[in-house]
């Protein structure tokens, strides 16, 4: 197995701070890893290192010779790019020229026939269609339609799922993927899990998305106190294996300490003249101070905050209406909260989900209808944008500014500095400026800042972003207990699944559906009714006149020739709609008027349907056997 990308001896520092050193690993082809540890550990800056983004302080990065490798960052550059076809289409990929010239002219003159004709021929002559199919699908599913639209006009979102379709195009040798699930939905996150795990892709990244990681990756490593720890399987594999290390280490650490403390004593207790033994012993002494020093219990966020006492009024939504322009995102919506409620809130990107919730939380009126909030609701919203901080402002401020002193979930009161030592963040860090902080401190500070005011009904929109896995577990844990209403919403299906037991599903046209059950329950359902639609259409079909052939004896799987066949099939029918569509156009453009030439174009159209029709059975069996 050819190794793509080497490292060895490597060492990287900010500010006279190491994060890893004599890290040495190798990435091989058809690999699919993923990189874990908590906030500041240095993941973003080992996927910069392996990319050849970032030179390191120590040791090198070796790469296959011309090897392609695509990297997706968590904040992309576009360089001279205007618009999204500049950054999208190569200025010297011929293919991909065309692509574009096509895809624009039906955009902006589709009734250009002329020109569209002259394409058509090009990319036929090219054998583009299929490559035009990907590119149209990858582009249509991460939602980037109008290609003349100017990046700078892009929302911080639309910039990632750009960087992320333009890297899917290319389909390089390696992926270099950092957070690739943010600002998707859940439907784009489980297509890309597909797209991923088909061939022998090459996959390095770093996600706190749990299902996502088991689904695409076959491998864990983390990054832990500076060194470099592999685990073959998936996460949860990871955790007990993990688990056992640390149980093993604190063991170490628990005995380690003991000796210290006799060497500590019998170093104080030492004559002046230094004998070869004590030599040696002095030696040990320092060896072992090195070993136990900082190896000892970590350190966690902890989240233990008092909820404020909860009526009986919680909330009550009647009959909601919103809309934009001609576009209806609510309508005619009620519900009313009870305690102890658990909703999720489900929906594709700009289906509304952000528009409940600024209704619930008051920032924005309804057209019609009305949300009541019982006098003894206290809500608390922590939403994409944050909480905006001064960067030149101390973390100990932000915090002081809200409570000086906060009540725990026991009752016990504690100051604003040992709250924010619970969160990890140590004297240092509360004494330093915000604009030091990471983006996963800033989120913590903000989750920090809105719990402090012991919120009894909460609201999180999107808070898995920037978090690290173990941030995640610790609010989970806290989500878990929690006993105000919480409503969630997340692309994080595992977190989804955990902490919620009804959903409210934004289905597009203003409805809002109430599913009682989490998201998992919620797929099944989709599926069951998928599977069932596809029987009907089988069996409403008419049989096409051609011998039956003897039935194969059942199968448990395909056969390899039928797999590659199953892959083909779906781009070789697209491709067929595709010619179907500009045999019609030129049909109907007025540009062909003789008889005969008419009559075989109508005998094209229909022989390209025919073939739809036999390619599209056969694909409905494959899919049956395959998952029978």
């Amino acid at each position: 197995m050819s190794t793509l990308i080497s490292a060895e001896q490597l060492g990287h520092s900010f500010q006279d701070h190491w994060l890893f050193r004599n890290m040495t690993l190798g990435i091989n082809r058809g690999r699919r890893v993923a990189l874990v540890g908590v906030n500041g550990a240095g993941k973003s800056t080992l996927l910069k290192l392996l990319s050849g983004r970032l030179m390191p302080v120590e040791g090198k990065v070796v790469h296959a010779r011309d090897l392609s490798l695509g990297y997706l960052e968590q904040d992309p550059s576009f360089g001279s790019a205007v618009t999204i076809s500049d950054y999208i289409f190569h200025s010297d990929n011929r293919q991909q020229q065309l692509i574009r010239e096509y895809e624009e002219l039906l955009e902006n003159d589709p009734e250009n026939i002329k020109e569209i004709e002259r394409l058509t021929i090009e990319l036929s002559n090219l054998d583009a269609w299929e490559y035009e199919y990907q590119i149209k699908t990858i582009l249509g599913r991460l939602d980037i339609h109008h290609l003349n639209q100017p990046i700078t006009t892009l929302s911080g979102g639309q910039r990632k799922r750009l960087s992320l379709a333009r890297l899917l195009i290319e389909n390089p040798e390696v992926y270099v993927l950092d957070e690739p699930t943010n600002h998707l939905d859940i439907d784009t996150i489980e297509w890309l899990e597909k797209l991923l795990t088909e061939g022998n892709k090459t996959i390095i990244m770093v996600t706190h998305d749990r299902y996502f990681l088991d689904n695409v990756c076959n491998e864990i490593m983390e990054i832990d106190n500076g060194k470099m720890f592999t685990y073959q399987g998936n996460y949860a594999y990871f955790l007990e294996k993990k688990a056992e290390r640390e149980s093993a280490d604190a063991a170490a650490f628990a005995k380690n300490s003991n000796l210290l403390k006799k060497e500590l004593e019998w170093m104080r207790r030492q004559p002046q003249a230094r004998g070869t033994k004590s030599k040696a012993r002095i030696d040990a002494f320092y060896d072992l101070e090195e070993k136990t020093k900082n190896a000892g219990p970590k350190a966690k966020v902890e989240l233990s905050v008092k909820a404020a006492r909860q009526g009986n009024k919680i909330m009550e939504l009647h009959h909601l209406n919103k809309h934009f322009g001609d576009r209806e995102i609510i309508t005619n919506f009620s519900y009313v909260f009870k305690k102890g409620d658990r909703i999720g809130l489900a929906g594709k990107n700009g289906s509304g989900k952000s528009t409940l919730l600024n209704i619930i939380t008051g920032s924005l009126n309804p057209d019609g209808g009305e949300a009541i909030k019982g006098e003894t609701t206290v809500l608390g919203y922590f939403h994409q944008s944050g909480i905006v901080f001064k960067e030149d402002e101390r973390v100990i401020d932000v915090v002081k500014n809200v409570a000086e002193f906060i009540t725990m979930a026991d009752g016990k009161t504690i100051s604003a500095s040992a709250l924010l030592t619970l969160f990890l963040f140590p004297p240092k860090k509360q004494h330093g400026f915000i604009s030091n902080l990471s983006g996963g401190e800033k989120k913590r500070l903000q989750l920090m800042s809105l719990l402090m005011k012991n919120p009894n009904f909460l609201i999180l929109d999107e808070p898995t972003n920037d978090l690290d896995i173990d941030t995640l577990n610790v609010l989970e844990e806290f989500l878990t207990d929690y006993p105000g209403v919480l409503m969630l919403v997340s692309h994080d299906r595992y977190l989804l699944d955990k902490l919620t037991d009804q959903l409210f599903i934004m289905e597009g046209n203003g409805d809002v559906r109430i599913f009682n059950g989490n998201y998992s329950s919620y797929r099944e359902e989709i599926e069951e009714q998928k599977q069932l639609a596809k029987k009907q259409s089988v069996n409403d079909k008419p049989a096409p006149v051609v011998a039956i052939p003897t039935p194969a004896p059942k199968k448990n799987k395909l056969s390899f020739k039928e797999q590659k066949e199953y892959e083909t099939l779906e781009s070789e029918i697209a491709k067929l709609e595709t010619v179907i569509k500009e045999l019609t156009l030129k049909m109907n453009s007025g540009s062909v008027t003789e008889h005969q030439e008419l009559m075989d174009l109508a005998k094209q159209i229909e022989d390209k349907s025919n073939e739809i029709d036999e390619k599209s059975m056969r694909w409905m069996e494959l899919e049956e056997l395959k998952e029978a």
